[in-house]
């Protein structure tokens, strides 16, 4: 799979820190120093590009500010496109808030999950990683290799794990979509995005025990970084000038 590719060089030397680290662990952790090598490895990953989830945030929240003043630019201009998208950009500007700030972080952040799928998805990069166990299943096995007490045990467990998480997203989602009801194709939002996060949970019935634990570890994260970063906060009144 493109082994010549620079995604290729950078698995493996993702693979060699989450090697490095499982040999760290190894004293600490015996026979699941690499499941936790990975699970630490995916939080510092997390950790490293939780500057631009702060920042895509942040984005949201100044546009969600703007929402009112959209809608009477809409309004006024309803039948005039050419003044309504210069009077849009003009608003932006005077907020300091760019209409497409909150898609760069999250492009921003695909290389890295990318380096990890390949790393723990297709095992590219991964050296001897996937022949390490948890509870003695090998971190490459997937759920229906050998379908035994353990694998059904160990896969169940974060299966289950991932789809509670995934709950807890699809539920922020609808709430999220139910926002702005009145704009075009919200009604198709308000069905597609609570189905999203479970998508994580089909994706973890087809990878290597390894992807699944990397799965479980950054949905966690997401949901954390959802409570800290996502809390509703209460406008004050007259933060929002009409113009």
């Amino acid at each position: 799979m493109l082994a010549f590719s620079p995604v290729h060089d950078a698995a493996a030397a993702a693979g060699s820190v989450v090697g490095w680290l499982a040999g760290l662990l190894t004293p600490l952790a015996g026979g699941v120093a690499t499941a936790a090598a990975i699970v630490l490895f995916t939080i510092a990953v997390r950790l490293l590009i939780s500057p631009l989830t702060v920042a895509q945030v942040r984005a949201e929240r100044r546009r969600a500010a703007l929402a009112p003043q959209l809608r009477q630019l809409q309004q006024r201009y309803a039948d005039d496109p050419a003044t309504l998208q210069s009077e849009m950009f003009a608003l932006y500007r005077r907020a300091g808030a760019s209409p497409v700030a909150g898609c760069l972080p999250a492009l921003l952040q695909a290389p890295f999950f990318l380096v990890m799928y390949r790393l723990f998805g297709t095992g590219d990069g991964a050296g001897g990683l996937l022949d390490a166990r948890l509870a003695g299943v090998p971190l490459g096995w997937h759920l229906g290799d050998g379908l035994t007490p353990p694998v059904l045990l160990v896969f169940g467990v974060l299966l289950a794990a991932l789809a509670g998480l995934a709950t807890v997203l699809s539920r922020r989602a609808a709430a999220s979509a139910a926002v702005p009801a009145d704009q075009p194709g919200a009604a198709l939002l308000a069905r597609v995005l609570p189905l999203l996060p479970y998508g994580t949970v089909l994706l973890a019935l087809v990878v290597p025990l390894a992807a699944v634990l990397y799965l479980v570890t950054t949905t966690a994260w997401t949901v954390a970084e959802h409570v800290l970063l996502r809390r509703p906060r209460p406008v004050p009144v007259g933060a929002i000038d009409e113009r």
